[in-house]
């Protein structure tokens, strides 16, 4: 899972993997924006700002360490297309009309048309598709359909039919349609399925497959496309040969590269299986893949690659395509190892039903990691830490890997500023609380939710997987789930105990205002008002503040104040408020080990679903002086290989690129291998 792009408690989402976001969302004012457009910042536009990372003690790998990550991320860049198809049918012709119109237009630039055309062709890069990244809803452009027409004539552009409507009906709106009432499958426009694929086809062909062993269930459907073939349903395999074939031997062409240079032989067996995964597509081979995979401690080179995250479809089996290359940083990691070796103890002392805790958590590593390369569902906009696999019973039996995307959260922090703590926090001390804890109780959170969370809890013998149970609903309450474990321990002295606060009161104090505040005002900042919330990060975190808010009314644990006609959330008792969320951890995990859709359904749609009209306005509006975009992404470092005249590299540099929509037209250009 992952800790989506980013929480960092200003602003806060994480591969169960899990999807964390870091959008900026608590920081920023007007001054300091004009400040932080340096180095760290590329561009903004619309609701997005695009920033840079560095790849520190590059120099210090070996040229084989460098090589290897080389590879790596020629493998990840050779499946982007697979991600943008995967999004929505018609994104590639889409973008390859947009790019010609982009690089061939010669017209007059200074129109307020050409201006919106440019930020539409930006949004639609930024989002892998003409889908918002994080709403989901289609993106509408800032130009009429005359003065498009004009730009596909003047540059001699084709694009036609459906991939020409779409841009301005009112067709596919929504990327994932979570509202069963518009239909799971029939309101989402995401490409997981065939036109005429019902979620019943769905239910019912999933039915019928059983794993060899039931105890080691596959995770069927997760690399692949269901579709209908004279009336009967089939799945089209993503693997050499197949759908997304020709992208993928691409893939397998650098990752046998990659084997070449493999710090260590589990290093390399790992990706001589994750090698016969992709040329098979064998479910069976992914799991011996993921079990490789995460015995594989040793090197100082790490990476995620394949389809993974079940987020985009509404139906939870298919994973999108995405990598990450990453950079062991020592220090860090060493500082934050006394999580990974203490991980049976939170276990032990978890608020949890004795028959849901496990007994002998296994396998947990925990690393800081330096990101030096993304691809597909992590990039432009990425997670800030991960764990996998998310196979339940791998977690279990082998364990698994947290990473935190170290370089990433620094690259965060050095755009950010907190204008928008200042107008949604209280008072001073809730402010000074943020100012001094508010980036350490973050770092925690974020570990705790990682490392001990998604580790943490059984399911009961004979229980389905989590897709099967509860549906539509089992990321946001996975993603609540560890979120509250992170909540519960942030205000207990065993971290002081462990030496990783020097006060864990005002530590846990500075967490518990953030979430709150951002659960039931901030975030919102990211919808648009009358709008449900859709996205499972967005849902989990407004689900869990307002059950505790609501839980908490008799005692007055929280309460919603007006101040100066603006309206605050105030906590007034930390410790009955960490109590709150004991008790809903407990019956999270209890829905989770039971398989329990009722209760999660209830919980999700009370709570996590409808937003306060009023609240909406008012945060939009008190939002509105802040120009700093909500959301943020990057652009990758390039890595520049010197050949010798024997055609091997000798040299690989890091180069910063010039600016966005380079890099994004040279992606295009050079790892375009879908047609």
């Amino acid at each position: 899972m992952k800790l989506l792009k980013v929480s960092l408690f200003l602003s806060v989402f994480i591969l169960f993997s899990c999807k964390n976001d870091q959008q900026n969302v608590d920081n920023s004012t007007k001054k300091e924006q004009e400040v932080t457009k340096t180095s760290t910042v590329v561009d903004e536009f619309a609701d997005l700002k695009i920033l840079r990372y560095q790849i520190p003690g590059w120099e210090d790998l070996g040229l084989d360490q460098q090589k290897l990550v080389y590879y790596l991320t020629q493998a990840g860049l050779s499946g982007r297309d697979i991600m943008w198809d995967q999004n929505y049918r018609h994104n590639l012709n889409i973008r390859k009309a947009l790019e010609n119109i982009y690089t061939n237009y010669d017209g007059d630039e200074t129109t307020a048309d050409w201006v919106n055309f440019k930020t539409y062709v930006k949004r639609v890069w930024f989002s892998n598709g003409i889908h918002h990244h994080y709403s989901n809803d289609k993106i509408e452009p800032g130009f009429d359909q005359a003065y498009f027409d004009e730009l596909l004539k003047s540059t001699n552009t084709s694009l036609t039919g459906d991939a020409y409507d779409v841009i301005f009906n009112d067709q596919d709106m929504k990327k994932v349609n979570l509202d069963e009432s518009k239909g799971l499958l029939k309101g989402s426009a995401v490409n997981f399925y065939g036109p005429d694929i019902t979620a019943e086809d769905v239910d019912n062909f999933y039915a019928n497959m059983k794993s060899p062993n039931p105890d080691q269930p596959l995770a069927y459907g997760l690399n692949s496309k269901l579709v209908k073939e004279n009336g009967k349903v089939v799945e089209k395999v993503y693997k050499s040969g197949g759908l997304y074939g020709t992208a993928i031997d691409k893939i397998v062409y650098w990752l046998t590269k990659a084997v070449d240079v493999a710090e260590n032989e589990q290093q390399a067996k790992a990706l001589q299986l994750l090698i016969e995964y992709y040329n098979t597509g064998d479910l069976k081979t992914w799991d011996e893949y993921n079990i490789a995979w995460v015995n594989a401690t040793e090197g100082d080179i790490d990476y995620i690659n394949g389809f993974i995250e079940v987020y985009n479809d509404p139906k939870g089996y298919r994973g999108s395509y995405e990598t990450i290359v990453q950079i062991k940083d020592f220090d860090m990691s060493q500082k934050m190892k006394v999580l990974e070796d203490n991980v049976q103890w939170f276990e032990d002392n978890a608020p949890l039903m004795d028959e849901h805790k496990k007994k002998n958590v296994t396998g947990v590593t925990y690393k800081t990691v330096i990101v030096a390369g993304e691809a597909g569902d992590a990039s432009p906009s990425t997670p800030i830490g991960v764990n996998l696999p998310n196979s339940n019973w791998i977690r279990k039996e082998h364990g698994s890997k947290s990473v935190s995307l170290g370089n990433i959260i620094n690259a965060y922090n050095s755009a950010g500023g907190t204008g928008r703590l200042k107008e949604f926090a209280h008072d001073s001390m809730e402010i000074a609380l943020e100012e001094q804890y508010g980036k350490q109780a973050d770092k925690l959170h974020t570990a705790l939710h990682e490392v001990v969370g998604h580790a943490s809890g059984q399911l009961n013998p004979g229980v389905g997987e989590t897709k099967e149970t509860l549906k539509s609903y089992a990321s946001t309450l996975e993603e609540g789930r560890a979120d509250l474990v992170g909540l519960y321990y942030l205000m207990d002295p065993k971290l002081k105990e462990l030496g990783l606060t020097d006060d864990v009161e005002k530590l846990g104090m500075a967490a518990y205002d953030g979430y709150i505040r951002n659960g039931l005002m901030t975030q919102l900042v990211r919808i648009d008002v009358g709008n449900d919330i859709e996205e499972a990060h967005m849902r989990n975190r407004q689900w869990v503040s307002a059950w505790v808010f609501e839980k908490g009314k008799e005692d007055g644990v929280i309460s919603k104040v007006s101040k100066d006609g603006k309206t605050y959330f105030e906590i007034n008792d930390y410790e009955k408020l960490r109590e709150l969320f004991g008790k809903l951890l407990k019956e999270t995990q209890r829905i989770k080990s039971e398989g329990d859709y009722e209760a999660v359904k209830a919980l999700v749609e009370k709570y996590g679903v409808k937003v306060d009209q009023e609240i909406h306005k008012e945060v939009k509006q008190r939002n509105a002086q802040f120009k700093s975009a909500p959301y943020s992404g990057f652009v990758n470092p390039e890595l520049k290989a010197t050949m010798n005249n024997a055609g091997e590299i000798t040299k690989i540099e890091v180069i910063q690129p010039k600016d966005f929509e380079t890099q994004m037209l040279d992606y295009s250009k050079k790892y375009h291998f879908l047609k």
